[in-house]
């Protein structure tokens, strides 16, 4: 199912094809410095990952996080997408793109995209986002995405900035 598209990407729910991707995505060294390490190494990790995670968001909640490809060619670069963490009060925006895709606008253009069209679909006034006070291209993001920092949160044992994106 395609969440939504932009002028060069299209985010689309997560199959258990893209088992492969995830396994590469998930051990990127900055995946596992600014978000944790999953331990997901194995087919068979990633599938109860994918299986887990964002496809029972999908069934809990309607959204979750969700592959993004280029247009073009349809080359998996990353994910992003809306979580339901018990954690935080209302949906948060998650986003994580392999590093030869960073530094060129595609993680801001996708969770704009997500954003505009996660607000409206599922009825949304507020989303969250957090992230690690020394990861600066996340927090840079987060400001160019709309998102205003409302202060810090203690989460998963780590200080995290805490941001909210309002309509």
């Amino acid at each position: 199912m395609i969440v939504c598209e932009s002028e060069r990407l299209i985010v689309r729910h997560f199959t258990l094809d893209d088992s492969e991707f995830i396994i590469e995505l998930l051990n990127q060294e900055s995946f596992i410095r600014y978000i944790a390490d999953k331990n997901v190494r194995t087919i068979a990790d990633a599938e109860n990952y994918l299986l887990a995670g964002p496809m029972a968001s999908y069934k809990q909640f309607g959204f979750g996080l969700s592959l993004v490809a280029l247009k073009a060619t349809n080359t998996p670069i990353g994910m992003c997408g809306l979580l339901k963490r018990d954690e935080l009060q209302h949906p948060d925006l998650g986003y994580a793109f392999l590093p030869d895709f960073c530094g060129q606008g595609y993680a801001l253009e996708a969770a704009k995209s997500v954003l505009n069209v996660g607000m409206v679909a599922h009825s949304l006034d507020t989303i969250l986002a957090v992230t690690l006070p020394n990861n600066h291209n996340s927090n840079r993001l987060l400001q160019n995405a709309g998102f205003t920092q409302s202060g810090t949160i203690d989460l998963y044992d780590s200080e995290n900035n805490l941001y909210e994106y309002r309509l």
